[in-house]
């Protein structure tokens, strides 16, 4: 099933569920009115929820209406532990990563699928990196890979905004992160998940031009049942978390240092290249009235859980 959230002046929103087409919607009012209590009890209340998607595809909702996505929030506004994971290879780098790199990053107050950043921003190497990653419920500590699988319970489609200091990216500063508006269970993407892969195309726009369109499941080196294992460790997910794996990476043909990747979903990644190849980056960071978007795919084209984009706001006059 499809979940979102619309803004009600709350901090948390309206929770509806959305149509298989992200054309309709219903407020789940008479199950839960929040994302995250669907979460905490989702043995209970998820299966409610099905039904109501059932009868919102089928046509049989009376009080059914037209999904809006300017309307959304992030799906879950406000995330217990948000962490991203580098689940992809470096496109500029020899070999897979001997360990796991991951950051902490703010999950109290994630950003809608149209968030707009300061221009001040623009002069410290504004970057963004579009990536995909999971909603879970409790995962304990040490919890195996296939543990940590089952405790997935979200598939959401996010940019996080990145200050790079304009120094090739050794200052980093995270600004926060935006999600697309709709959130989906694992299973509705039947044959395009497995065993934590996600099979679709994550296509990247700047300023209305292509700058990537990725295979998720391509040059994936950590399973997302791996990560999640690595990330509890020492220390246990409580629901709601949020796990994101980095920016998506394909490392296209060539050998090391020479690749012709299928594009970026990094500013960063695209400069590192220019840099290894030619020995200087050419490529700006985001400036004053710049927007990037990003949209994941299915195998049929149809795009699974709607377009998140940021935006630099314009310089003053």
């Amino acid at each position: 099933m499809k979940l979102a959230s619309y803004s009600d002046g709350s901090r948390d929103g309206q929770l509806v569920v959305v149509s298989r087409d992200l054309t309709q919607a219903h407020y789940a009012t008479h199950v839960a009115t929040r994302l995250q209590a669907v979460l905490e009890d989702w043995n209970f209340l998820a299966p409610q929820l099905q039904d109501l998607y059932d009868s919102l595809n089928a046509g049989r909702c009376r009080q059914a209406f037209a999904f809006d996505p300017e309307r959304c929030m992030a799906p879950l506004p406000r995330s217990y532990h948000h962490v991203q994971a580098c689940a992809y290879a470096d496109v500029a780098a020899a070999g897979a990563p001997q360990r796991l790199a991951s950051t902490v990053q703010a999950g109290d107050g994630l950003w809608g699928p149209h968030a707009v950043v300061a221009p001040a921003h623009a002069a410290l190497g504004l970057d963004f990196e579009a990536q995909w990653g999971v909603i879970t419920s409790d995962v304990p500590v040490a919890a195996s890979p296939e543990r940590a699988l089952d405790a997935v319970r979200l598939v959401v489609l996010c940019q996080s905004m990145v200050l790079r200091s304009g120094d090739g990216g050794e200052q980093e500063a995270r600004l926060g992160t935006a999600c697309a508006p709709v959130a989906m269970t694992p299973d509705e993407l039947g044959p395009q998940w497995e065993r934590g892969r996600l099979q679709a195309s994550l296509v990247t726009h700047w300023n209305g031009r292509k700058l990537g369109m990725s295979d998720t499941a391509v040059d994936m080196v950590w399973p997302l049942g791996k990560v999640i294992s690595q990330l509890v460790a020492w220390r246990p997910l409580s629901t709601g978390s949020l796990v994101t794996l980095g920016p998506v990476r394909n490392l296209g043909e060539g050998a090391p240092g020479a690749q012709r990747p299928k594009g970026f979903h990094a500013l960063a990644d695209k400069r590192a290249l220019e840099l290894a190849q030619d020995g200087q980056a050419t490529t700006t960071f985001l400036q004053a009235g710049d927007d990037v978007s990003s949209e994941l795919r299915g195998r049929d084209g149809a795009s699974l859980c709607g377009t998140v984009r940021c935006e630099v706001a314009a310089s003053p006059d």
